[in-house]
């Protein structure tokens, strides 16, 4: 994912001051880039101000100024000291609003709290931390006094009990097609696909999300297969072991169930290692190495197969962002999927969806899938209003989306796109399609970055830059900004930069310029699809 090269050295935030290591060193990067040549003679910002940006300005309940997903758990958790139980529950999620788990971070707190629901491992992005959290303030919720522990109540909507509207209740789409979206020679491999809906009758709206059901690597199977010692065709309920660990577990990470099982049979230094990783500790510092198969290495050991199936989590879906729009091409539905491949202690580590689209899946296979509606995020609901969209690699997937559905409505807003990867002649992702809507006029203006194609690594941000003067003039004719990727470095490097132009271009001072872009969120004119 495009990230901003670093800014020069500049401690302005003490140590003594209220903020992790993290924060610390992004405000210390905001701050450097204020006072950068660019911005000379803008005051730098407060500790207060730098506090607003990274929540007032993120646009965040006042009531959650832990909804941050940059923050790490241990600051989280502290700012949620003393709230109810469902506000600590909260607290404990990814804060990323990504659906995965069925709802958004609130209203699964909420559901945990109220008992509606009871599984305790469904936020993805989060993992282990927030399972294990969840865990702990589960118990809490179990030791205290119902109508303690749930007040005040809030009842939620049940699942859709139409096929493909939740994660729980799914439907069935046809694999069409991939396509790789790089060409030959680029260090990164990203495909994109196509589905058939038509026999599901689902539909969507752009900014929405896919889910989908992937299958586990065949040989990875295997591998699990014969560090258990069992027979393949070894029988779990009405199924077979092989058929189990394909589509109903997860293999990675090693969830903290199958350590406490490995701990109770075996014995000695090594029960001492199973029992410390139960409890979140890394006794040789390869916790976060350990999936499924390498644990079994690493112990050595073979469970009882029901024993061990009955320790692994389930397989979850995984989300991504359409890249199509339902009005261009109605019964189709397409993803821009980045293929994960990486090498731990010799062995080929592969993402489960990515490399089930790349590598496995072929045209006329059939997928459980379902549709995760938006959080707020979406076209402005005036098709005249101009938009700004951000996104470096895949996430151009809405952008694309958003673009053909304007097409198809004919909206006569005009529509800026920032796209960047590492080089263009081999990671410009849907080139043709781009340019094509440029020579049209129905994207108004490309700007491109691309990182590795100088000698300076160069980034949507650093474009944004150059033409803030024009950024800063659209965005007071009331344009509407969106960015889709990374969380942690690119969409606070967009933000960031958004607000030196603000103070720049818009001739504010600093706090006006972070309460411009607080309230450009407040009144959904910043709209964020980050992970």
């Amino acid at each position: 994912m495009n990230q901003m090269s670093p800014p020069p050295k500049l401690d302005i935030i003490p140590e003594t001051a209220p903020f992790s290591e993290e924060q610390r060193a992004w405000l210390n990067g905001f701050f450097a880039g204020l006072l950068s040549s660019d911005n000379a003679g803008v005051t730098p910002l407060s500790a207060e101000q730098g506090t607003a940006v990274m929540h007032g300005a993120a646009g965040d309940d006042d009531d959650a100024p832990w909804h941050d997903q940059t923050m790490p758990m241990a600051e989280r958790m502290k700012l949620a000291e003393g709230r109810p139980l469902r506000r600590r529950m909260m607290a404990a999620m990814a804060q990323q609003d990504c659906g995965q788990c069925g709802y958004n971070c609130h209203d699964y707190s909420e559901a945990l709290a109220n008992k509606s629901e009871a599984r305790l491992n469904l936020c993805v992005p989060g993992g282990k931390e927030t399972a294990r959290m969840l865990k702990a303030l589960h118990e809490e919720l179990e030791r205290a006094p119902a109508a303690k522990a749930a007040a005040p109540a809030i009842q939620l909507t049940a699942p859709a009990s139409i096929p493909g509207r939740s994660r729980d209740n799914p439907a069935e789409a046809i694999f069409l097609s991939r396509r790789r979206l790089n060409k030959e020679g680029s260090e990164r491999d990203t495909w994109h696909l196509e589905f058939d809906l038509t026999g599901s009758q689902l539909d969507y709206v752009v900014g929405d999300s896919f889910g989908v059901f992937a299958l586990n690597e065949p040989a990875l199977v295997e591998s699990v297969v014969a560090a258990l010692r069992a027979p393949p065709d070894f029988p779990i309920g009405a199924r077979t072991l092989r058929e189990v660990l394909t589509d109903q577990v997860s293999l990675s990470p090693a969830p903290d169930s199958l350590f406490q099982l490995l701990s109770y049979i075996t014995g000695g230094d090594r029960r001492r290692k199973a029992q410390a990783l139960a409890s979140g500790e890394d006794p040789d510092g390869d916790a976060a190495t350990l999936d499924v198969l390498a644990a079994l290495e690493k112990f050595g050991i073979s469970p009882d197969p029901e024993a061990f199936v009955e320790a692994l989590e389930p397989l979850q879906p995984r989300l991504y962002s359409i890249s199509s729009s339902y009005n261009a091409t109605p019964g189709r539905v397409s993803l821009s999927v980045d293929a994960v491949r990486y090498v731990v202690d010799g062995r080929k580590r592969l993402g489960v969806a990515s490399t089930f689209f790349a590598d496995r899946i072929k045209p006329g296979d059939k997928l459980k899938v379902y549709v995760q509606k938006a959080h707020g995020f979406g076209l402005p609901q005036d098709p005249t209003t101009p938009i700004i969209m951000v996104g470096p690699g895949t996430g151009v997937a809405p952008f694309r989306a958003f673009l053909h559905d304007r097409q198809a409505s004919r909206a006569p807003g005009r529509n800026w796109l920032f796209f960047g990867h590492q080089r263009s002649d081999f990671d410009f992702f849907y080139a043709d399609e781009l340019n094509a809507m440029k020579s049209s006029g129905l994207l108004t203006r490309l700007s491109l970055a691309w990182s590795r194609d100088g000698d300076q690594k160069f980034y949507v941000q650093d474009r944004m830059r150059e033409v803030g003067r024009d950024l800063w003039s659209w965005l007071a004719e009331g344009a509407h900004v969106y960015v889709c990727g990374d969380a942690k470095r690119m969409a606070k490097d967009v933000e960031r930069t958004l607000v030196e132009i603000v103070a720049q271009y818009g001739a504010r001072s600093i706090d006006e310029a972070i309460g411009f872009v607080a309230e450009l969120k407040k009144k959904g004119r910043y709209q964020q699809d980050v992970y």
